[in-house]
């Protein structure tokens, strides 16, 4: 009688994992796609135990299957408005602040929010931008990854329009770490430089070359919350600042553009928490 009620249970819970893989192929593809290509569907993914992680779907995983065997097409026959919506259960700041890294970082510079909302338990954010290619979220995952987050679900709504579901439990801002007696050289960038400060008590900050540098420098905490800035309205070579006792990031910047400090800046810790 045992064994044959863990034969029920195991056989229905095996129905059931089939189920949702299934669904999830269709919904990505497509129905029509789906059943078109349903016997293909049944061969690539006979396995389908390495499709998922603990009790849910590898989603991206099964999104590199689809493309590598074409049944997934991720080139426009030209440019169309592509709209990306965003879900996670973090910061609104923190995410957008990772978020924005990461789309520059797999070609996604012009970008326009079309949808915030954000309450207790998540935070939903839509952008819109025209391009010739749809985001391929095996890049966006190896990305994201960087920073602590993972992608946990994808939903296509229609060909251009796609949502995803953001883990940001572990998140933390790719950013150059600076330890006890090191120095970091922050080169030549087009946006503000990020820095993990959490290790040290005070820091020196030294112009390079040819700059004209008026320095702006914002301290946050680990949910990038602001907890100061310094600012200082005249050419600097260099500075020497306490760091916020809850602070674990600074951003670099210049106060005017970017362009002053074309030349980097030198980053050296002078004391540990």
């Amino acid at each position: 009688m045992v064994k044959l009620l863990f034969l029920i249970y195991f056989t229905s819970s095996l129905l059931f994992s089939q189920g949702v893989l299934q669904d999830k192929i269709s919904d990505i593809i497509g129905e029509d796609s789906y059943e078109e290509n349903q016997s293909f569907i049944d061969i690539i993914f006979a396995d389908e135990n390495q499709y998922y992680i603990n009790d849910r779907v590898d989603v991206v995983k099964v999104v590199q299957t689809l493309k590598e065997n074409g049944l997934l097409k991720l080139f426009l026959k030209k440019p169309q408005h592509i709209k990306l919506t965003f879900h996670t259960n973090g910061s609104p700041l923190f995410f957008i602040t990772i978020m924005g890294d990461t789309l520059r970082s797999i070609g996604y510079y012009r970008y326009l929010t079309e949808y915030s909302k954000s309450s207790s338990s998540d935070f939903v954010w839509q952008i819109g931008l025209t391009s010739e290619y749809l985001t391929d979220p095996t890049i966006l995952r190896r990305e994201l990854l960087k920073h602590g987050c993972d992608i946990t679900d994808i939903r296509r709504e229609n060909d251009t329009s796609w949502d995803y579901m953001i883990d940001m439990s572990q998140a933390h801002l790719n950013a150059n770490i600076l330890n006890e007696d090191e120095k970091i050289l922050l080169k030549r960038a087009l946006t503000p430089q990020w820095i993990d400060i959490s290790k040290i008590s005070r820091a020196k900050l030294t112009s390079l070359g040819s700059n004209r540098w008026y320095p702006y420098l914002a301290f946050f905490d680990e949910q990038l919350h602001l907890l100061r800035v310094y600012k200082r309205d005249r050419k600097t070579w260099q500075i020497k600042i306490k760091i916020p006792e809850n602070a674990i990031y600074l951003k670099v910047s210049d106060l005017y553009n970017l362009k002053n400090i074309k030349d980097g800046l030198e980053v050296e810790a002078l004391g540990i928490k």
